[in-house]
């Protein structure tokens, strides 16, 4: 199948910034356009790296990105400000806020800043009507409640990325109007409870991404991860849904574009 027959597919979240990809940008997202891929979300996740990242979507028509401090840098990394955050929102290829959540797995002891931080980017989502992107690990309980705390408090818009939290969550997400994200997780051989919270879902609620350079799926297991799988990815949410890929590939586009209404106002620009 040649490139202009490929139906075009988004990876919504990936991470163009980690060294894993140092010299390689060019290529890499050729190979992501050979594939159908064709934007991507690079997500910036420090202020320090914002400049490079912001870079990489100047650099590249398909390229936008996002901005937040990811809730494993809370108390790593300086705390961001609203008027930070709002500030660097202004920029024509910045599509959403985050990532940012909440991860007991890992940073447990920061957890009561993480929550600051998270709803600190629910406030910079609503204020610039971008949907907020959200980290979500060993934390379902306290991430339902202020998700929908905040949400009582005034509307946002929102993605789950790479979801792979507990049915509960999903459903208090869902219920909430946002998305979920498909990511390599949901590929893999023993993910077949994930699957199952997939497919209770709206299709016209589910996103797909690599958050490469890690979890790449099969075939590419255990290797880096990029932009370009997430077609392998998609293939197995298609299946999921009983559709065709092609068909999946224009859902989750469309969906896309819904939620990430200034990448597609860009894209058309």
């Amino acid at each position: 199948m040649t490139e202009a027959a490929l139906p075009p597919i988004v990876d919504s979240h990936c991470h163009l910034d980690f060294p894993d990809f140092d010299g390689e940008h060019d290529a890499l997202i050729a190979r992501a356009h050979e594939a159908g891929v064709g934007r991507m979300v690079s997500i910036c996740t420090t202020l320090a790296q914002e400049p490079t990242v912001r870079g990489l979507a100047e650099a590249h028509d398909s390229v936008f990105y996002a901005f937040g401090l990811h809730p494993m840098s809370v108390g790593k990394e300086p705390a961001l400000t609203l008027d930070q955050i709002l500030r660097i929102a202004q920029h024509p290829k910045l599509v959403g806020i985050g990532e940012t959540g909440l991860d007991y797995h890992y940073t447990a002891e920061t957890a009561a800043a993480q929550q600051d931080s998270l709803r600190l980017h629910i406030e910079a989502a609503r204020q610039t009507r971008l949907p907020l992107i959200i980290h979500a690990r060993d934390a379902d309980e306290d991430m339902a409640r202020i998700l929908t705390e905040e949400h009582r408090a005034g509307a946002y818009s929102c993605v789950m990325h790479c979801f792979s939290s507990g049915a509960g969550l999903a459903r208090a997400a869902l219920d909430l109007g946002f998305y979920l994200s498909m990511s390599g997780i949901a590929a893999f051989p023993r993910s077949t409870e994930l699957r199952e919270i997939f497919a209770a879902a709206p299709v016209d609620r589910i996103l797909v991404e690599t958050d490469s350079p890690y979890l790449a799926p099969p075939p590419y297991r255990g290797k880096r991860n990029e932009p370009a799988y997430v077609a392998k990815t998609a293939a197995v949410g298609a299946d999921l849904f009983g559709m065709e890929y092609a068909d999946f590939a224009r859902q989750t586009s469309a969906n896309f574009d819904r939620l990430f209404w200034k990448a597609a106002q860009g894209d058309a620009a």
